[in-house]
């Protein structure tokens, strides 16, 4: 049983990690208001669960590994029960010029992200944007830390690709 200081303490750091969550969400929803509900439900989770985190472990990756873990059951539900027609109106992007062509490159670079495939995607999403470890990562991703560099390692050698760079020193390498 966690004290009250201890979860006051442990709602606070949540609070705090909202940011790095709603960034990691990105690796699973395109759109913003889906990452943003997966977001919110990883937290629902985590409140209703907060007598099983283990002071002293890192909340961050407890709540990624609930997040990735929610994802996860909510997709192969949705491959289980499908709604709806394959070209949903409501999730057709509205198209507008972009202003700035670093504009232009960002949503490039995303499009060029969401091609790749989950387990190239999770590893850079994790480690180069929401700034884990790779320690860290390798714990949310479920696999060895080896496995976790070689896949951010393939994963940017296709976002290169995709992206017509021929060299390292691109939009990736900062």
């Amino acid at each position: 049983m966690l004290s009250e200081n201890i979860r006051s303490h442990l709602q606070e750091e949540m609070v705090a990690l909202i940011p790095a969550m709603r960034a990691f969400s990105r690796t699973f929803h395109r759109n913003a208001e889906d990452a943003d509900d997966l977001v919110q439900e990883t937290l629902q989770k985590a409140l209703n669960s907060l007598e099983t985190f283990v002071p002293g472990t890192r909340l961050r990756s407890w709540l990624f590994t609930i997040m990735r873990n929610s994802f996860n059951t909510s997709f192969r539900r949705k491959k289980r029960e499908p709604t709806g027609t394959k070209a949903d109106i409501a999730e057709t992007a509205i198209p507008h010029p972009a202003s700035q062509e670093w504009c232009l490159r960002g949503r490039e670079l995303e499009e060029a992200l969401y091609q790749l495939r989950p387990e190239f995607r999770e590893p850079i999403m994790l480690i180069c944007v929401a700034g884990v470890s790779y320690e860290e990562a390798s714990v949310i991703c479920g696999c060895p830390v080896g496995t976790v560099k070689s896949r951010l390692n393939r994963g940017k050698q296709q976002l290169l690709h995709s992206l017509g760079q021929v060299s390292r020193n691109s939009v990736l390498e900062a």
